[in-house]
């Protein structure tokens, strides 16, 4: 299942030039990721509740055209690695208006316990596994 998350650009995100700064792109895809994980059925307050975490490992971002004040994005996310202890996550975050890439970015991630410590969510929770199999399940399909 393929995602998007569209969103306005504020100008408390941009610069002088009104450019969107470079930062502002890794909370994008943080609120992209969690409205995403959101509509599969499981917010980040369930998942929290039930005492997991999903850390962001590392964040890889490639620049390629820049958004500016008032402008619209939206953000596509696929699931392309999964095996229950790590997950990686692409995004491609286009400008809705003419279409350009803007950036094209990918996290890590792994499920931890409230300490902090790496879980097999595929042993401990088959509900959340059985969302997230499903998902890379239907990437690995589709590409």
């Amino acid at each position: 299942m393929s995602y998007t998350y569209t969103r306005k650009v504020n100008y408390y995100e941009t610069d002088m030039m009104g450019v969107v700064h470079h930062s502002n792109y890794v909370r994008y895809l943080e609120e992209a990721r969690c409205a995403w994980i959101e509509s599969m059925g499981i917010p980040m307050q369930y998942i929290e509740s039930k005492g997991y975490t999903i850390p962001v490992l590392e964040v890889n971002i490639k620049y390629k055209n820049h958004i500016t004040l008032g402008e619209t994005i939206a953000i596509g996310i696929n699931l392309i690695e999964y095996n229950g202890v790590r997950m990686t996550i692409s995004y491609d975050v286009k400008d809705v208006k003419t279409g350009k890439v803007v950036i094209e970015a990918s996290t890590k991630h792994c499920f931890t316990n409230k300490e902090l410590r790496p879980v097999n969510i595929k042993k401990c929770d088959e509900e959340i596994n059985t969302k997230f199999e499903s998902i890379y399940t239907e990437y690995t399909i589709n590409k």
